[in-house]
C-alpha cells in the first residue's frame, strides 16, 4: 500500500510580463510505500526541493502553478483547502529542513517551540507537553533533555539543532517524513549520526521517508528506492541496490564516479563539466546532452521517455531510465549505436 503517490507533477512560475512560464518540475511521478523510503538525488537546481514543497503545498504563496496528482493516504492534496492542508502537515506529513538554525525561532526556547503544536493541535496541557518534549529529546539522543528544553537554538551545536528538528517532526507521529538535505553543513561524523537516527526512527515508528540530497552516498544505506533528478525530470529510478549495481543513465554514472571510494585510489576525481540547464532556458532534447560524454546527435532532437532499463523486464517498472542509450546490465549487449 502506498502512503504517497505523485503522478505527472509539474511546477511552473509565471511572471507579470506574460512570458512563457518557467517550469522547475516536469512530469515527475513516484510512489512511497507504507514504511518504505525513497531517496531523491541530484545537483542543486534539478527540482528536488521544489518537488517536495509542492507535495507539502508550500509553493502557492510564491506564485507557483502546481498541476498533476498528489495522493496522500488516498486524498488528493491538490484539491484540499489551505486549512485542510495545515491539518495534514505535522500529523500526516512532517518536514525536516536543511537549515535548522533558520527553521527554529531564535527568540523562543526549544521547549516552547516543541510544545506549541502539541498544546494547540493535540490537546496537551503545558506540563504534559513539557514531559513529552523531554521524552522526544531523549529519543533522538540529546543528553540532559529537560535542561536542553530551556536552551535557545544558538546555544546548541549544529548536530543537536538537527536532532531537535527531527524530534519536532516525529512528535505527532506522522505517516510520512520528508527530510530535505538534513545533513547540510554537518561534518561527516555528525552526518552519519543524523542519518542513522532518521533511519532508526523510521523503522521503529513505521514512518515512510522521502530523503532529498545531492549525495548518493547519503542515501546508500538509508533508502529502499532512489530517483535521480536532472533538469526538473526523473532520469533514472530503481531499487537502491539495483541502482548502485547497474546504473544505466550517464548522469547517474557520472555522479557515482565523482564520489570518493574506500576501495579505489585515484589522484583526481572526475567532475561533470558545465552546469545544469536553467529552468527558463529548457533544451529541446535531453537536458543532460551538453554535458554527456556519451551523447549522440539525435539526443538533442527530443526529450527521451522513461523506459525499462536494459536487463529489466519490459513489464517491470522497478528500474527505469530516461535515455535512448542506457548502459547495459551485466551480460547484456550494448544498445545499437551506443558507446561501448
Amino acid at each position: 500500500m502506498s502512503v504517497l503517490e505523485v503522478e505527472h507533477l509539474q511546477v511552473a512560475y509565471r511572471d507579470r510580463t506574460g512570458a512563457a512560464p518557467v517550469q522547475t518540475v516536469r512530469d515527475v511521478s513516484f510512489r512511497v510505500a507504507e514504511g518504505g523510503s525513497l531517496g531523491i538525488v541530484g545537483e542543486s537546481g534539478c527540482g528536488k526541493s521544489q518537488t517536495v514543497l509542492a507535495v507539502l503545498g508550500l509553493l502557492g504563496h510564491e506564485g507557483a502553478e502546481v498541476s498533476g496528482r498528489i495522493s496522500f493516504d488516498g486524498r488528493d492534496l491538490t484539491r484540499l483547502t489551505p486549512k485542510q492542508l495545515r491539518e495534514v502537515r505535522g500529523s500526516g506529513i512532517a518536514l525536516v529542513s536543511q537549515d535548522a538554525l533558520s527553521a527554529l525561532n531564535p527568540a523562543m526556547t526549544i521547549g516552547r517551540q516543541m510544545a506549541e503544536p502539541l498544546i494547540r493541535y493535540d490537546g496537551y496541557g503545558r506540563r504534559a507537553a513539557v514531559a513529552r518534549c523531554a521524552e522526544l529529546l531523549d529519543l533522538v539522543g540529546i543528553p540532559g533533555p529537560r535542561e536542553r528544553l530551556r536552551s535557545h537554538p544558538h546555544q546548541l551545536s549544529g548536530g543537536m539543532r538537527q536532532r531537535v528538528l527531527i524530534a519536532m517532526a516525529v512528535s505527532r507521529e506522522p505517516r510520512l517524513l520528508i527530510a530535505d538535505e538534513p545533513t547540510t553543513a554537518l561534518d561527516v561524523t555528525i552526518q552519519a549520526q543524523v542519518l542513522g537516527l532518521i533511519d532508526r526512527l523510521r523503522r521503529e515508528l513505521r514512518t515512510a521517508l522521502v530523503l532529498i540530497t545531492h549525495d548518493l552516498g547519503v542515501v546508500a544505506g538509508v533508502t529502499d528506492h532512489i530517483a535521480v533528478m536532472y533538469g526538473g525530470r526523473i532520469v533514472e529510478s530503481a531499487p537502491t541496490t539495483e541502482l548502485f549495481d547497474h546504473p544505466a543513465h550517464p548522469y547517474t554514472r557520472a555522479l557515482m564516479a565523482s564520489v570518493p571510494r574506500m576501495d579505489r585510489q585515484v589522484d583526481r576525481l572526475p567532475a561533470i563539466p558545465g552546469f545544469p540547464p536553467h529552468p527558463a532556458s529548457p533544451l529541446p532534447g535531453c537536458a543532460f546532452q551538453p554535458r554527456c560524454a556519451e551523447a549522440r546527435p539525435d539526443c538533442a532532437d527530443s526529450v527521451p521517455l522513461l523506459i525499462a532499463a536494459p536487463g529489466a523486464p519490459a513489464a517491470d517498472s522497478a528500474h527505469e531510465v530516461r535515455c535512448p542509450y542506457p548502459a547495459p546490465a551485466a551480460g547484456e549487449p550494448h544498445p545499437a549505436g551506443a558507446p561501448a
